[in-house]
């Protein structure tokens, strides 16, 4: 049995996808190892395929054709065939320990007839440069070790929110929530982890650092620069998770007040990107985007505009931008900015 399938999307990935493949096969025959070829133009697809005939039994090489970060996770999805399922991109990599210590806790599970929607862990900021190493933790918020639901949650504090680093869900899950992300397309992460959380019913939080989230590519998608060229995919992403649900239809309190806030890091991403870019077209985009969500969600929108990080959005004039970019410090501590 496989209890986990990982599934790594990868484009123009040769020059590192084996160190995250590598840390990957540490699970050995327990794992399935999903190299997702999207369209690459160098020798992503040769490694990968080599890796398949290494072991036949763990990874599956898939060649696509280019449809970006989210349409290869989608198709890492559908070839999985494990229990669980997680995406590791290509750049990024896992603890050896912390894989064996989360296979034993699904083992567990498994002869206990058990079964989880999400497995969360912790996730460590591997910033180029730094020998201090941030680790992301939620032992202050989840309970440890034991199944619960989200009435059991506390609150989590600024910068502390669940990534697509730090889940694991169980497939059949996601399958049945027919998550599918957009194609071409950056920053569907978001949606890959908001998406499915009212759909969820159990989870499971083992605080181990399993994660390596690598920072320090120019070309990276959270590049400030790479950001700014990119807002207009950003408030993409942000309207597609307004349009995803109305706050008042997610009936766990303690769950819609996670979300509003997580939408809330959304507008204040997206807002500072757009102030930053000291384009006037942009500042025109920003008053859009918080018009949409008041047009959408009038109650939700009222929450986000006249709490803090809303407040110091909206300034008014030249002086108010230069206050609401302070709150660059807060999206880059969100966001892992380069």
């Amino acid at each position: 049995m496989k209890y986990i399938s990982f599934a790594i999307p990868c484009y123009n990935s040769a020059a590192y996808m084996e160190r995250a493949v590598e840390s990957i096969l540490k699970g050995g025959e327990d794992v399935e190892i999903i190299i997702v070829n999207d369209g690459s133009k160098d020798a992503t697809s040769e490694i990968a395929h080599r890796y398949e005939e290494q072991y036949p039994g763990i990874i599956k090489a898939v060649d696509k054709e280019n449809g970006g970060h989210g349409d290869a996770v989608n198709f890492g999805l559908a070839n999985a065939s494990g229990k669980y399922f997680k995406v590791v991109d290509s750049d990024d990599w896992v603890d050896e320990e912390a894989l064996k210590k989360i296979l034993k806790v699904l083992k567990d599970f498994e002869a206990d007839e058990q079964q989880v929607d999400m497995l969360i862990s912790n996730y460590v900021y591997e910033k180029e440069g730094m020998t201090h190493k941030k680790v992301i933790e939620y032992k202050n918020v989840l309970p440890e070790n034991q199944i619960f639901g989200w009435d059991d949650i506390k609150r989590f504090h600024l910068g502390q929110y669940i990534l697509m680093h730090s889940v694991i869900y169980r497939t059949d899950f996601l399958k049945l929530c027919q998550l599918e992300l957009p194609k071409h397309t950056f920053y569907v992460d978001n949606i890959y982890v908001y998406y499915p959380l009212p759909h969820v019913r159990k989870i499971y939080y083992l605080d181990v650092d399993f994660y390596r989230y690598y920072i320090g590519r120019e070309d990276q998608s959270v590049n400030e620069k790479v950001m700014i060229g990119r807002v207009d995919q950003q408030i993409f992403v942000t309207k597609r998770m307004i349009d995803m649900y109305e706050m008042r239809m997610v009936t766990n309190k303690k769950l819609r007040q996670y979300m509003t806030n997580y939408l809330a890091i959304m507008m204040t991403v997206s807002s500072i990107l757009l102030i930053r870019s000291k384009s006037k077209e942009n500042l025109e985009k920003k008053h859009e985007l918080w018009q949409y969500l008041k047009k959408r969600d009038y109650k939700t929108y009222w929450k986000i505009r006249y709490g803090i990080l809303g407040q110091t959005m909206n300034l008014p004039g030249r002086s108010g931008r230069k206050i609401s970019s302070l709150a660059y410090i807060v999206a880059r501590r969100i966001v892992g900015f380069n």
